[in-house]
């Protein structure tokens, strides 16, 4: 039955075509930064469910900067249900003149592939990183990127560690490209590895002996809570306590360190909805007032009152189905091209759901006023221009 009313309805749409094209643009952009807020809020809330399971992250108790010490490395290893302990420390460089920036970790490179089993690289390599006191890996991704192959001195200039001559710049030698174990780990391969041995030993006095975090690989997923919570209580009330967590609330601590991410997103789409909300209220008013003739002899030709008010409606449905759903696509194909694979910000499931409201809400919204003016429309005074 509503096929029928279809040419009705793009008639009206079509009416004032370039107000409809602004308005289908101003639509599909809005719910693009609709889309983007909410699948990044999801990814908040949901956490990153990529990361491996069987991952704990031991940081201080106080924040991820401050350092812990060695020593700390076998007390966490002698805790029941813990299988491989490795440290990491953000080295913080840039590489070409400060405009490349990767993330950089020192590691010690036998711990790193026992944690750290989803990198894959040749066992030539490997067993080169382990004895290269200045060498380096890189993921396949990076490589690519800069162009580098095995052999290659990279020069790096860190914005965080001075070295014991006063310089910030670190040469590494690369001795191995590796790459992830299946297709979701090889869009992660862009990142570089340091070996731990020459970045303490070169680095000022009062900053050796010490790691970021402690990585965790627990050799039963179910007992990552249990495990976590026993590592902590190894530390507490001593100067250097713990807080441990999932790798997936790790990584995603560093975004909240900001404050209230959650409230901060949701308040931004409330601000761009109500916008839209303005914007395409005020389209279908003056849509509707422009065509009240219009609709006066629709009314003469048998129409019923119900029937305008649903032609209304069905027109603000359609103008906001539309623009929405250009936004959604371009927020579902953008993130996957423009960001990197960390934090994988996808409109999933949900994100499109919770815009399918949102387009509901809007359309009656900004529908049901002018279909309420015109169902209440005098034929008499609608033609005689009152």
């Amino acid at each position: 039955m509503l096929a029928k009313y279809l040419p009705l309805i793009g008639s009206a749409l079509l009416r004032k075509k370039t107000r409809t094209a602004f308005t289908l643009l101003s639509l599909a952009a809005a719910f693009l930064l609709i889309g983007l807020l909410q699948a990044v809020n999801s990814v908040m809330s949901g956490g990153a469910d990529f990361l491996g399971a069987s991952r704990l992250i031991t940081q201080a108790k106080t924040s991820f900067t401050q350092p812990l010490p060695m020593r700390q490395l076998q007390q966490v290893e002698a805790v029941p249900g813990v299988q491989f302990v490795s440290h990491s420390q953000f080295f913080g460089g840039t590489y070409q003149d400060n405009t490349g920036f990767f993330p950089q970790f020192a590691v010690n490179p036998q711990r790193l592939f026992d944690t750290y089993p989803e990198w894959v690289l040749p066992e030539s390599q490997r067993r080169a990183f382990i004895s290269t006191q200045d060498g380096a890996i890189a993921g396949k991704l990076l490589a690519d990127k800069y162009g580098w192959k095995v052999g290659d001195m990279i020069p790096l200039n860190s914005s965080i560690w001075t070295k014991t001559d006063g310089t910030r710049v670190w040469q590494w030698r690369l001795v191995g490209i590796f790459d992830g174990r299946d297709a979701e780990w090889s869009k992660r391969a862009n990142l570089m590895y340091l070996n731990y041995a020459m970045f303490d030993e070169s680095r000022v006095e009062g900053a050796r002996g010490l790691a970021g975090v402690w990585v965790v690989r627990v050799s039963d997923p179910l007992q990552s809570e249990r495990i976590a919570a026993a590592i902590d209580k190894k530390f507490e009330n001593s100067a250097d306590e713990t807080k441990t967590q999932s790798e997936q609330e790790f990584q995603l601590g560093f975004l909240k360190q900001i404050g209230n991410i959650g409230f901060i997103l949701n308040a931004i789409s409330g601000a761009v909805f109500f916008t839209i909300l303005i914007l395409t209220g005020y389209t279908m008013s003056q849509s509707v007032r422009e065509r009240i003739p219009e609709l006066a002899v629709l009314k003469c030709l048998g129409f019923t009152d119900r029937t305008v008010l649903g032609l209304v409606l069905a027109e603000s449905l359609a103008l906001s189905l539309i623009g929405a759903i250009a936004g959604m696509i371009l927020a579902t194909i953008l993130p996957p091209l423009l960001l990197p694979p960390e934090y994988p910000i996808r409109a999933s499931a949900g994100v499109w759901a919770f815009a399918g409201v949102a387009v509901l809400f809007l359309a009656a919204a900004v529908g049901l006023p002018p279909a309420l003016r015109a169902m209440r429309l005098r034929i008499v005074d609608a033609l005689a221009g009152r």
